[in-house]
């Protein structure tokens, strides 16, 4: 679950990495005549793809860690179970 919520955050941080901005400009000739100008302007912010690739790639590796240390706890419980088990059994 965690996972597809990491997926969908790096998919937000990569749709808002660009903006467009259009600007309209009027502009008063010598002669006396008018013109309108147009301006378009791309913004994008400083995150590239090698930044959001290393960012999965850490994530990953803490799930990793994380799943593994919650296996292991398991394991402990399990085994810790097994042998109060044994003992009230004897």
């Amino acid at each position: 679950m965690k996972k597809y919520g990491i997926m969908a955050a790096i998919g937000f941080i990569m749709a808002s990495c660009s903006q467009t901005e259009t600007k309209t400009e009027t502009i008063e000739n010598p002669d006396g005549t008018t013109s309108v100008k147009t301006i378009e302007t791309e913004k994008t912010s400083a995150l590239d793809s090698a930044t959001i690739q290393n960012t999965v790639n850490t994530a990953k590796e803490k799930l990793n860690v994380a799943g593994e240390k919650l296996d292991e706890a398991a394991d402990n419980v399990r085994e810790d179970l097994r042998a109060k088990k044994r003992d009230t059994v004897r």
